[in-house]
């Protein structure tokens, strides 16, 4: 499951934060970077395609492993193919090529929980997972710090398209894995038939309960701040004269450390103190983290600040996908969770992938600081929201909206 979880997570930076940080060295406009929010979408629109996963048997190895090969294989070609391009000529074949390079990564995602889930026993799945999160931040650290740093002394063709070859990584932990041998059971037959069973009775099950529509508000909004401002964090370093080195120092071993801690603090203090309040804790957090970076335009060459900065943020990352994620887990039914969790999942980073395509022409408007401050300001609905979900509902009503806490 580590081994997976690297294959997951190398991809996640190439097509978002590392190839933003190469349109800034090529000072590439404000606006195309503040784009590369929307090529992502593939990790919002996952469940679309995911069915063809389950529906259709590949050739060989096996329904899971089958995919996974396959899918593994595109992802190195595409990633390959993304190194080799040129943003400052073709901007528009990098930013296509970075969109196939996130859709081969959503599809590797949805085979690789599929196998988690198929492969281990309940009791099984946290340790499961737990590893497959520890691998993805590793994997990430090497593909957005790693190839920041490695690019001053070879390039970024030469830093991407190691990543390229690192990818195959996950082709050994695909053939030495098992194929989970599942009962499937039959599914009715006609298309409205099958639609009913696999979409429309989980949403209806969920948009029937009390405060729903409050719950869906709450997971559009929390993340709406950082949401907006991740796309000019690689501009807005840049800009500040810091260069690709003291980037890649303070996106390093200290943050994978912090969001490692982040991720471990999460899971206690949801277990001590309730889902509620622990993501009432760290959405204030988030808003803190936000402000940090107006902070840093007032001392523009200070790289130690800029460590912090990225510590605090890599920590109130991690700490806040466990209580969030945990909150999320909570509102499925247990004859839907697969179905409600993918949709759910899915709305969590919407602002990341739409709204936010349209931060660089903000930012180039009104300036990087006014733009930051506007962020945090942005993260405060969620946490309004939270507020009214953790007094207006018990947590014995905990499916219908509610906070545990």
């Amino acid at each position: 499951m580590a081994s997976l979880g690297f294959a997951s997570g190398l991809p996640w930076a190439l097509s978002g934060p590392t190839l933003r940080m190469w349109m800034s060295t090529e000072h590439v406009g404000l606006g195309l970077i503040g784009l590369t929010a929307n090529i992502s979408l593939a990790y919002l629109l996952k469940f679309v395609w995911a069915p063809v996963f389950d529906e259709v048997k590949p050739l060989f190895l096996g329904r899971r492993r089958g995919w996974l090969i396959t899918v593994q294989l595109a992802l190195a070609g595409a990633i390959a193919a993304l190194s080799l391009s040129d943003p400052v000529a073709h901007i528009g074949l990098t930013l296509a090529l970075g969109a196939l390079v996130a859709f081969c990564s959503a599809s590797q995602d949805i085979i690789i929980d599929a196998w988690r889930i198929e492969s281990f026993a309940p009791k099984m799945q946290g340790a499961a997972l737990a590893a497959e999160v520890w691998g993805w931040r590793v994997a990430f650290l090497v593909s957005n710090a790693g190839v920041i740093a490695l690019s001053v002394k070879t390039g970024w063709h030469v830093a991407m398209g190691l990543m390229a070859a690192l990818a195959l990584l996950g082709l050994a932990a695909t053939l030495l894995a098992a194929e989970p041998e599942v009962q499937r059971e039959r599914m009715p037959a006609g298309v409205g038939a099958r639609f009913a069973v696999a979409v429309k009775e989980p949403l209806t099950e969920f948009l029937s309960r009390r405060g729903a529509a409050v719950a869906l508000a709450f997971i559009l909004l929390f993340r709406l701040g950082g949401a907006l401002g991740a796309p000019m964090l690689a501009p807005y370093y840049t800009w500040l004269g810091f260069n690709r080195a003291a980037i890649a120092v303070a996106n390093g071993p200290v943050s994978l450390l912090c969001g490692l801690a982040g991720t471990a603090l999460g899971a206690v203090l949801v277990a001590r103190i309730g889902v509620g309040r622990a993501l009432l804790f760290t959405a204030l957090l988030q808003v803190a983290a936000l402000c940090m970076y107006p902070v840093l335009g007032l001392f523009p060459h200070a790289p130690h600040i800029l460590m912090a900065i990225s510590a605090l943020e890599a920590f109130t990352d991690a700490f806040s996908d466990t209580a969030f994620l945990s909150y999320m887990s909570g509102l499925c039914h247990p004859e839907h969770t697969a179905t409600q969790y993918a949709l759910l999942s899915s709305l969590a980073p919407l602002a990341l992938h739409t709204v936010a395509g349209a931060s660089g022409f903000v930012a180039q408007k009104i300036g990087f600081l006014p733009f930051f401050l506007g962020c945090a300001g942005a993260a405060l609905p969620g946490v309004l929201l939270l507020v009214v979900i953790l007094r207006a509902y018990p947590p014995a009503e905990r499916r219908a909206a509610v906070v545990q806490g």
